[in-house]
């Protein structure tokens, strides 16, 4: 895209998420990635608590990357901000979404998508025995894939342990904590450089990213116009009711207001499977 072309970006990271960011946007938008030294990504929150996170994640990867651009005096900055739970739609499944956001300080844009996914490995578990470590590990993809230990002493003091290149340091570390009577969990690491499954997810967000910024302004031809709003309510083929399927998809540039719905080009009416009235 023209108004990129060219031109550097910082990626507002310590994590090494420029592996899965880098890429799309080098393909997508001709631009020059790169990561500033020693930048603190961790002064806006952290996973495992030590640092209280503040603010949506859009609120807190627009600082990672106002931050990170005014630092390095640069006008163009990408960041990303991740988050774990319950999945929306899916009972019982655990949930990541991540967040990208790239502003323009020079022309004024702020552009964002995000990837939702439930393919995560956001888990933890209360450890009483080395036997409870091995197994959470082989469940999790350990050491590929990073543990966090978190104990507590008898007092209440808590203390957070992490970056166990293998087996055995991680089960030394447990058993002295538990012989100590410590009492023992363990999580997933979900800093993206010890995730792949995240790092992946992040690649994702980004090929979206890039589409989204791709996308256009009929009105003003500003990068980024986008979906803001899913209508529901697709007619039903048999009896003609709203079902919860999309109906139509609002459309909105954030830079000039310019807004129109558009009506699901896939389908005009759902099949009756679908509808609450004909299959409740």
């Amino acid at each position: 895209m023209e108004v990129f072309r060219g031109r550097k970006l910082v990626i507002a990271t310590k994590h090494r998420k420029e592996l899965a960011i880098a890429g799309p946007l080098i393909a997508g938008l001709n631009i020059t990635p790169f990561v500033p030294e020693d930048f603190d990504s961790d002064q806006f929150g952290t996973f495992t608590g030590e640092i209280r996170r503040l603010g949506t994640p859009l609120e807190n990867a627009r600082k990672k990357a106002v931050l990170a651009a005014k630092r390095e005096n640069a006008t163009l900055a990408v960041a990303s901000e991740g988050s774990f739970g319950p999945h929306p739609t899916l009972p019982f499944v655990s949930s990541d979404e991540e967040v990208l956001l790239l502003i323009d300080l020079k022309n004024g844009y702020e552009i964002h998508a995000s990837y939702l996914t439930h393919e995560t490995n956001f888990c933890g578990s209360s450890i009483d025995r080395t036997a409870d470590l091995q197994t959470f590990s082989e469940e999790i993809g350990f050491p590929e894939h990073g543990i966090i230990l978190k104990a507590n002493d008898r007092s209440g003091e808590s203390y957070i342990f992490k970056d166990f290149p293998n087996t055995a340091s991680l089960c030394e570390k447990a058993n002295k904590l538990l012989e100590n009577q410590f009492r023992l969990s363990a999580e997933t690491d979900m800093r993206a450089m010890n995730n792949p499954t995240r790092m992946r997810a992040i690649g994702e967000a980004a090929k979206i990213l890039v589409e989204k910024v791709k996308s256009t302004c009929p009105g003003c031809s500003a990068p980024g116009y986008g979906v803001v709003e899913t209508i529901i309510g697709l007619p039903c083929k048999q009896c003609r009711m709203p079902t919860r399927s999309i109906k139509a998809r609002v459309y909105r540039c954030a830079y000039c207001g310019f807004t129109e719905e558009k009506i699901n080009p896939k389908k005009i009416a759902e099949d009756p499977m679908y509808c609450d009235w004909c299959n409740p």
